[in-house]
């Protein structure tokens, strides 16, 4: 059985196509991905020797491509990660968000529906199993206050463009279901952390910055609250989603972590505090907290996210497992090591 995996090389494909070759030993796995600058084929070192895993560098937009993949593989399922994600580049430059996140989806949408159907709500023979499962995000709600909860029937209300390309994309993909009877389903999720994310996420950026000695930007007051996920958790939800879903529902996963900017950066430091004292000590520094900087808050900046998980736990059985300062601190020791101080 051959699954298509896109954006494969990117922080939680990776991290997810590493995953589900364990789990799975009866699956071959094809990555395709355009591995622009958030991708990185040494994410997936651990898979390249194995016979189950193939990478193909390619554009999700590519029709011709992604119908000569379905052809030459003949695909069962597709677990869709390839997205432009940064919001802050949304801002910068919205026309790439738009080309990837929405016209990428719809390339894949219309030509797994070829492939798999014969007509609407009906599939070829020994096709009816097939699935397609798209990966999304919590920002498409838009905002919460200082209480509640996104939940599986909460509105949409984008509020950058990346989220509103994200929340396009959802569209297409519940469209395909009740137009042509496609078997899909939706995930959103809050957000992660760990291994193999980009430099300019969050956590990433604090390490960085503070390992060098530099200013560690945090936006407007910091005390927007994010819940955060640990991105092997994600990957336990998206396995469980993608085998045992409903057809055409929505799951949302969430961490359980909520926490604001702030505090994330002081635990980052804290941390960071106990592992370097000899860096400190050099730089004449008490502790990594005094470079935190506050900046101009970023245009559109959501309050708070925060996910009720409830769905996924009652119908699949999952639920986060680790402790968060534990799982941070873990991550915190991959990026010292990366960045080749450990």
């Amino acid at each position: 059985m051959y699954i298509l995996v896109t954006g494969g090389a990117g922080f939680i494909g990776s991290n997810f196509i590493e995953y589900y070759l364990q789990q799975h030993p009866d699956v071959k796995i094809v990555n395709l991905d355009l591995l622009t600058y958030a991708a990185h084929l040494q994410n997936l070192e651990s898979c390249n020797q194995s016979n189950k895993y193939s990478f193909v560098h390619g554009d999700i937009c590519d029709r011709d491509l992604v119908k000569h993949l379905f052809e030459h593989y003949n695909f069962e399922g597709v677990i869709h990660f390839a997205a432009e994600s940064h919001v802050d580049n949304s801002i910068k430059n919205p026309s790439s968000f738009v080309t990837t996140n929405i016209n990428g989806t719809f390339t894949l949408l219309s030509v797994a529906q070829q492939h798999w159907m014969k007509a609407p709500f009906k599939y070829k023979r020994n096709y009816e199993h097939c699935r397609f499962l798209h990966i999304s995000t919590d920002e498409v709600y838009g905002t919460l206050g200082k209480t509640g909860y996104f939940t599986e029937q909460s509105p949409y209300a984008p509020n950058s463009p990346y989220s509103a390309s994200k929340a396009a994309s959802d569209f297409l993909v519940r469209s395909y279901y009740h137009t042509y009877g496609l078997n899909v389903v939706t995930t959103n999720c809050s957000n992660n952390y760990g291994p193999r994310q980009h430099d300019e996420k969050f956590i990433p950026t604090i390490i960085r910055k503070a390992i060098s000695f530099e200013p560690i930007p945090i936006y407007g007051t910091g005390l927007n609250i994010r819940d955060w996920l640990y991105v092997k958790e994600h990957c336990r939800a998206i396995d469980l989603v993608f085998n045992n879903g409903k057809v055409g529902e929505t799951y949302l996963i969430g961490g359980s972590n909520e926490h604001s900017n702030m505090n994330i950066a002081l635990l980052v430091c804290s941390i960071l505090d106990e592992l370097l004292v000899d860096e400190l000590q050099h730089k004449e520094v008490t502790s990594f907290t005094e470079l935190i900087e506050f900046v101009n808050d970023r245009e559109g900046h959501d309050f708070r996210y925060a996910i009720d998980a409830s769905k996924i736990k009652k119908e699949l059985g999952w639920f986060p497992q680790g402790n968060f300062e534990v799982l941070l601190r873990e991550t915190i020791l991959y990026y010292l090591d990366r960045y080749q101080l450990k």
